[in-house]
């Protein structure tokens, strides 16, 4: 069972190619982050799957059907949590949600999301009257009142502060244990380790890698570390065998494998 299905999808903006023949398959149930630096393609890609912008060329079904066609009845099943969303300004934090939670056919009760987002307290402040981070938790009560089956993350967590970060993503791991799919854009790596299944790189518009967040980039070089020594290697089952052979001191043995952090930089510098 496949929430999305992307096969050879490209997008040019006045000769240039935004995006260039991207694969991706997400299950559903599943949570995928798509990482990026600025302009790799990370947004078009994702304003196609949420059925906001057209396609040039390749297929794609989004639950089922394609969003380029698809209509209201396919759009209350999904939730979009933008990069930036015009305010409400003058309504209270209550209103927007009930009013947004109108809009769909099965919805959460208002104060049930405001709780999830940790406003509670300010659920009769006006908008206006937020702070930044404040108006981004709103955004994400946007996004899940409506019970959404698929759930766009675009940056969710920018202005958050770090509780607040760890809040959402308690919200996050509760919403996929319901079963709702979830994709994530994030350049907050930790992020992305901690919440997704499986993570792809996108870099000039194309998908250069993707994979667990243990697995992305196929095999990586292991720094092993013992009694002052340092050896880099790709597979140290090897050496750590001859280490104890040679009745070497291991009681200091380290093995070190990249962070996510350094597989990501190592296949953008790649990729430019």
């Amino acid at each position: 069972m496949t929430a999305i299905e992307v096969s050879g999808l490209r997008k040019s903006y006045r000769g240039h190619e935004a995006v260039r023949g991207i694969d991706l398959t997400v299950a559903r149930g599943e949570v995928f982050a798509l990482l990026g630096p600025n302009g790799a393609g990370k947004t078009t890609t994702t304003e196609i799957l949420e059925g906001h912008r057209r396609r040039d060329g390749g297929d794609v079904r989004v639950l089922g059907e394609d969003p380029g066609t698809a209509g209201s009845a396919w759009r209350a099943r999904l939730g979009i949590v933008l990069q930036n969303t015009d305010d409400a300004a003058d309504l209270t934090v209550a209103e927007m949600v009930r009013h947004i939670g109108g809009l769909y056919p099965d919805p959460r009760p208002a104060d049930e999301v405001i709780e999830l987002v940790g406003l509670t307290d300010k659920r009769d402040t006006r908008i206006r009257q937020l702070s930044g981070g404040q108006r981004r938790r709103v955004d994400v009560a946007l996004g899940i009142v409506g019970r959404p089956e698929l759930l766009f993350l675009d940056e969710p967590t920018t202005g958050f502060d770090p509780e607040a970060r760890h809040r959402f993503w308690d919200l996050i791991k509760a919403l996929a244990a319901e079963g709702t799919t979830i994709l994530l854009t994030t350049h907050y790596l930790d992020e992305a380790e901690t919440l997704a299944d499986r993570l792809a790189v996108i870099a000039a518009g194309r998908i250069v890698a993707e994979g667990t967040p243990a697995t992305l980039g196929g095999p990586e070089t292991r720094t092993v570390s013992w009694d002052g020594h340092t050896e880099r290697v790709t597979d140290p089952t090897e050496l750590i065998r001859k280490l104890v052979a040679e009745d070497a001191d291991l009681s200091t043995l380290t093995v070190t494998r990249p962070s996510l952090e350094d597989t990501y930089l190592r296949l953008i510098g790649a990729n430019r």
